[in-house]
């Protein structure tokens, strides 16, 4: 299974990123939510994406914040040394993804919520 990092991580249970974490635990992934809102998310508490975190074992990245929210973040996404980050609607960083593709990083424009409905997350 792979452990992955909710980027944008909320408590609202309408939002995107907070179906994906009821998703991907469902398919037996770790799930840890980062994100600026307090609380947990099915049981795991929300780390701060302020304090950049320390995060072992992340094999990808699902994002849920917008481009433009995103550039102060690009050190510290990639310092989880995820093997892909997703770009979910809406979060498309043409400039993100030049710089995880030069650190190695496999990048995917698609939905989360898709990939683990049709078996190929």
């Amino acid at each position: 299974m792979k452990k992955t990092a909710i980027i944008g991580a909320t408590t609202n249970t309408s939002r995107y990123a907070y179906a994906a974490a009821e998703r991907l635990t469902s398919h037996g992934h770790e799930i840890v939510p980062i994100g600026i809102k307090k609380g947990a998310v099915l049981g795991e508490e929300i780390l701060n994406l302020r304090e950049k975190p320390e995060v072992e074992g992340v094999d990808t990245v699902t994002m849920y914040i917008g481009p433009q929210n995103q550039p102060e973040w690009y050190d510290y996404i990639l310092s989880l040394s995820p093997k892909r980050i997703i770009f979910n609607p809406g979060t498309e960083n043409l400039e993100f993804e030049k710089l995880a593709h030069e650190k190695g990083v496999q990048t995917e424009r698609a939905c989360t919520l898709v990939m683990l409905s049709v078996g190929n997350y």
